[in-house]
């Protein structure tokens, strides 16, 4: 059997990049879930609770939050901190959710947060401490952490390494690079 893979980086960190490489090594991976409902900080860790069994892996919100108790709870469990620049990641929000406002946002980045765009410094804040707290929790327990950075390089190697798999013979993914992201907006607005 498999140890759970929990995938505790931000969003927007390499998160898909890193779900369709654990789709190709042969994981079950499941994503966000419960972004809108208004109701999710009460009954978040049901929710999640109830879909490990399911799946061998986990990406974007609101795993990365839940590490702790993940850990706790499903020992033996693999963790994983993609992270990428500051700057860069604040970027990236602002780019795809400038305005949005959902209650996971409120739960993760607090009540008073808002949207990304005008509030960089508390975003920002947030995405540092937690990267910090990951790695502090961990510290005493290299072999159950793989932090993860795309930007640098980090591929099939590292990955593959860290969860005792044979490394693909394909490249790496990558996916929602900005400049994809951009000429498919690009596009639509002209057609």
């Amino acid at each position: 059997m498999k140890s759970k893979v929990f995938c505790i980086g931000f969003h927007k960190t390499g998160t898909t990049s890193l779900e369709l490489a654990l789709k190709q090594l042969g994981y079950r991976v499941t994503g966000s879930f419960g972004t809108k409902d208004p109701g999710i900080a009460a009954k978040v860790h049901e929710m999640a609770y109830a879909r490990v069994p399911r799946f061998d892996a986990f990406e974007d919100n609101p795993w990365p939050i839940l590490y702790r108790e993940l850990d706790q709870r499903f020992p033996g469990s693999r963790f994983i901190l993609t992270r990428r620049p500051a700057d860069a990641w604040i970027r990236s929000q602002v780019r795809d959710f400038a305005s949005t406002e959902t209650p996971m946002r409120r739960w993760i980045y607090g009540d008073d947060a808002g949207c990304p765009a005008g509030n960089e410094d508390t975003y920002i804040a947030r995405y540092e401490r937690h990267n910090r707290e990951v790695l502090d929790y961990f510290k005493d327990r290299p072999d159950d952490l793989l932090i993860f950075d795309l930007p640098n390089g980090d591929g099939w190697d590292k990955l593959c390494r860290f969860l005792g798999h044979p490394v693909p013979d394909k490249p790496f993914p990558h996916a929602n690079k900005a400049s994809l992201s951009r000429a498919i907006k690009n596009f639509f607005k002209k057609h």
